[in-house]
């Protein structure tokens, strides 16, 4: 099962929300020689592939080729199956792209699909999350107390953990009786 760091989480969910995969832009705090690890470590992985990109009609450039091409990061079917998304089609290339055959010392596209991640029970952020998910919704105060954190925690959790790292949409909305409330909607 491949481990996948939230930045790679990050690259391969846009990729996915592309209907011809395309991973880029990268993420505003990925730049220079983090940016290259980071995508050199997919690429090894098989999460990636560089295809050729289309300049003409403006199909992001990930790297320059020197004989004036360029080339654009796709997210692949063993990428997409990283974060649990099961790929639509059969054929998921692009036109243009360069497909290889596996090797003997190359998996698989199915040896190399590892399972999605779950999130481990009983944490204080799946607490959290449990919390924002019950239909009523949860209050700062109600969240403080559960899980003993401080007020700036939680609202810390929410934009940070919860709404940048793992993408999920959190709403507010003032309640009589119980002031703020706030609740995870799919």
């Amino acid at each position: 099962m491949t481990k996948l760091s939230d930045t790679q989480t990050i690259i391969l969910s846009r990729a996915a929300q592309n209907e011809d995969r395309v991973a880029l832009p990268l993420p505003d705090s990925l730049r220079g020689g983090a940016a290259a690890k980071v995508v050199g470590a997919m690429l090894a992985k098989g999460l990636l592939e560089e295809v050729d990109a289309d300049i003409r009609n403006g199909e992001p450039v990930w790297r320059e080729t020197g004989d004036g091409h360029g080339v654009t990061l796709v997210a692949t079917n063993a990428g997409l199956a990283a974060i649990g998304i099961e790929p639509e089609d059969a054929n998921p290339a692009p036109a243009g792209a360069l497909i290889e055959e596996p090797t003997p010392d190359t998996p698989t596209e199915t040896e190399a699909a590892p399972k999605a991640r779950t999130p481990r029970e009983g944490t204080k952020q799946a607490t959290l999350i449990a919390m924002l998910r019950a239909p009523d919704g949860a209050t700062i105060d109600e969240i403080v107390a559960a899980l003993e954190w401080q007020s700036h925690t939680v609202r810390g959790a929410m934009a940070g953990a919860l709404k940048k790292k793992l993408g999920l949409t959190i709403t507010s909305e003032v309640v009589d009786g119980r002031g703020r409330v706030y609740a995870i909607r799919d």
